[in-house]
This record gives structure tokens, C-alpha cells and sequence, in this order.
């Protein structure tokens, strides 16, 4: 029996996505860069319902400061013009959640995970 998956954006993404959408919305055209990332960040969501583990794993040594002691696990997923998006994975006997953290774009991964 597999277990149901859910998909929860919080913090920084969640605010990430709202801000996203709603430039969208006031926007006539579709094809502007907010959109191509929101349709990126949409499309991952559906992968990572269909299968939680979609993402890289990323090495518990390698979890930036600000998410050691939150989450056991961090995942990384790569979007259109080179955004990332992090999510970690949570389940019980019942369901599986899936919270993504945060949507970033390369200059701001690469500072959190120190590279240059």
C-alpha cells in the first residue's frame, strides 16, 4: 500500500510562490521569466507527489546552519534559469509530507552551501 503524499510550501517558499503568482497574474504575457520559474516550480511539486525521493540528497554534513536541528533530511531540485528549490521529507505510518524550505536563485544556493 502506498502512502499518500503532500506537498507544503512554508517560509521563504511559500512566500516565494505568492509573490511569484501574483506577478503572473497581473502580467499579460506568459512567457516572462516569473512564469517560466513558476510553471518550473509547479511542475517539480507533481514529481516530488509522484515520487518524494525525485530530488538530490543532500549530505547531512553538507545541510546549511540554518536548517541543522530542523530537518533530517534536505533535497535539492534544480528549476529553470538556474533556481533551486530545498525541500525535506517527513512521514508517519498514515502519509508522507513533503515541506519545501525555500526557492533560491544560484547566486544565493551557492552562498548558502559556500560555494564560490
Amino acid at each position: 500500500m502506498n502512502k499518500p503524499v503532500r506537498v507544503i510550501l512554508v517560509d521563504e517558499a511559500k512566500n516565494t510562490f505568492e509573490k511569484l503568482n501574483e506577478n503572473v497574474g497581473s502580467q499579460k504575457s506568459g512567457n516572462s521569466f516569473d512564469a517560466q520559474l513558476l510553471k518550473s516550480i509547479q511542475g517539480k511539486v507533481e514529481l516530488i507527489k509522484n515520487n518524494p525521493f525525485y530530488g538530490d540528497n543532500i549530505k547531512k554534513e553538507r545541510i546549511p546552519k540554518e536548517y541543522k536541528g530542523k530537518v533530517q533530511n534536505l533535497w535539492r531540485i534544480e528549476l529553470n534559469n538556474f533556481w533551486r528549490m530545498l525541500y525535506t521529507i517527513r512521514g508517519d505510518e498514515i502519509e508522507i509530507i513533503c515541506f519545501i524550505l525555500k526557492v533560491c536563485n544560484h547566486k544565493e544556493y551557492n552562498k548558502m552551501f559556500g560555494y564560490k
